[in-house]
């Protein structure tokens, strides 16, 4: 209903690289563990900081529905993949993730901890790794033809960093 089929899937152990720092991180940037506030951000920058960790989000949701039924919560080929750049897409090649980065970094300064910062490390990294993966996955699977001009053109994760990586 929401997505289309599936043709071919990342192993699920390859997948462990990304999966288990996302979840340590998850945890260590959401789970108070009494670590000492670096620092306390006023009401004024704590909203600032709401207001981007939402438009984060909101980038990130534009990107998934941009996506249609081409969107996989796991990197995958779907019936009928194409690369998508249009849209996000446009902006940057994983605009899924970029909102996630905003968003995290965003609550991460809002936390102020040193648990925080490193979740928020741990957490970019993860899904630097799954970004290139995913990538690697999607030019073999489409040929990279499909991909290599689209890479060449649109930067990974940063908008408006001409060096696409």
């Amino acid at each position: 209903l929401w997505s289309n089929r599936t043709e071919n899937c990342a192993r699920p152990r390859e997948e462990l690289a990304y999966r288990i720092p996302t979840t340590i991180g998850v945890v260590l940037l959401f789970y108070d563990f009494g670590d000492p506030q670096l620092w306390s951000v006023g009401d004024g920058v704590g909203w600032v900081l709401v207001l981007l960790a939402l438009a984060g989000f909101a980038f990130t949701w534009w990107a998934r529905l941009h996506l249609g039924k081409l969107w996989s919560g796991t990197i995958t080929r779907k019936a009928d993949h194409r690369v998508i750049e249009t849209g996000p897409y446009a902006i940057v090649r994983h605009p899924i993730y970029t909102g996630l980065f905003l968003a995290v970094i965003a609550t991460a300064i809002d936390r102020g901890t040193p648990l925080a910062l490193v979740a928020a490390a741990m957490l970019m990294g993860a899904t630097y790794i799954k970004a290139r993966f995913e990538e690697n996955f999607l030019e073999a699977e489409l040929g990279p033809e499909a991909y290599d001009a689209y890479r060449r053109r649109v930067p990974m994760l940063v908008p408006f960093l001409r060096k696409a990586g």
